[in-house]
């Protein structure tokens, strides 16, 4: 495994990524040039086939880039055997996505602790700490049946956050959520992300979130059609979709 220190969180060289389907090939990214600071939280917009899972899945070595180079968290992801792959999921990745994935015979302590323990990053008190940083200290014990939509989301934050990865890849994650629900959601994230100067990349096809980054990324056909910083990002209270 190869690693660099740097302020860049996440550097992508001419990423390609290509899938056959039948026999033809679909195009998911195409020469993809991207560098995002550490701590900053980005939007990442797009319809639904333009690339924006695709792209966070190759930050997040879930797969792997036809063609061009990728580093995330100061490692060059090419470099990595698929075991090294695994470790770096582990320690520098925590994955938010639309739908919960939480262990229904588990309370929510034993969902975020599980995830902890498997990071190497201290069970116990790591979980008691994510859950307090997402408000549901008082929760912990209950079982996702027993939690709302929205509480659900926040132990699957809380399991991402226990491992303290540099990196917080999230998509759709307010899909699933009602508008307030959503709304303190994603205010819940990007809090998090720059108290503890976390990289949070928000894949999602609502314009609207935009507004409370502090940079957009808009990908069209697999290729970056917009990217800009935001000069003043706005309240997540202040949301309207």
């Amino acid at each position: 495994m190869t690693a660099t220190t740097t302020t860049t969180a996440v550097e992508l060289t001419g990423v390609s990524k290509s899938y056959r389907m039948g026999s033809g090939e679909v195009h998911a990214l195409r020469g993809v040039d991207l560098s995002v600071e550490r701590g900053q939280f980005v939007v990442i917009l797009g319809p639904s086939g333009s690339g924006k899972t695709t792209l966070l899945n190759l930050i997040g070595a879930i797969d792997t880039p036809t063609a061009g180079a990728i580093t995330a968290d100061g490692t060059h992801l090419g470099d990595l055997d698929e075991r090294e792959r695994t470790d770096y999921r582990r320690s520098s990745v925590g994955f938010v996505f639309q739908f919960f994935n939480l262990i229904p015979t588990l309370t929510a302590a034993e969902n975020v602790e599980l995830i902890a323990e498997l990071a190497g990053s201290g069970g116990a008190d790591r979980t008691g700490e994510a859950l307090a940083s997402v408000g549901l200290a008082d929760r912990a014990d209950h079982f996702p049946s027993q939690l709302s939509g929205g509480e659900q989301q926040r132990v699957a934050i809380a399991r991402a956050l226990a491992k303290h990865p540099p990196l917080l890849l999230c998509d759709e994650p307010t899909g699933e959520l009602d508008f307030e629900t959503g709304r303190s959601i994603l205010g819940l994230l990007r809090r998090l992300g720059h108290e503890r100067n976390q990289t949070v990349l928000v894949v999602t096809h609502n314009a609207a979130i935009g507004a409370i980054a502090d940079r957009v990324i808009r990908l069209h056909a697999g290729e970056i059609s917009e990217d800009r910083l935001v000069d003043h990002p706005a309240d997540p209270g202040e949301l309207t979709w």
